[in-house]
């Protein structure tokens, strides 16, 4: 095996399963799947694969996120409503300081890392 290598093997990761707090839900009933695949440097990076089913809800970002849309339709808004549809093979970084929402037209999936912010 390689050193310093991670395979995101979705199958060997036991998924999370959540929801938005209800007050953030717009329309829909959305479901989130996470598959965690790391997280590091005390919790500060995390990695892994998200999963929603549709629905639309406010988001706030205190965080940066690389994303690359892996399958499905969501739409990104920010709280100006300039808005960007999002589909298989985008790929972007969400900002600290980004608000607005995030509408999953059709179920989505995407690979995510994270970087908190102290």
């Amino acid at each position: 095996m390689l050193s310093h290598f991670l395979p995101l093997d979705l199958d060997a990761i036991t998924p999370e399963e959540e929801a938005p707090a209800p007050e953030k839900v717009l329309s829909g009933d959305p479901r989130f799947t996470t598959w965690l695949a790391e997280a590091r440097d005390e919790d500060t990076h995390f990695t892994g694969v998200w999963q929603s089913t549709p629905g639309k809800w406010r988001i706030s970002y205190d965080e940066w996120e690389f994303c690359s849309i892996l399958s499905g339709r969501s739409v990104l808004t920010d709280a100006l409503g300039n808005a960007r549809e999002l589909k298989a093979g985008d790929s972007f970084v969400i900002q600290p300081g980004f608000s607005g929402t995030w509408e999953v037209i059709e179920t989505t999936r995407k690979l995510f890392v994270i970087r908190l912010y102290p």
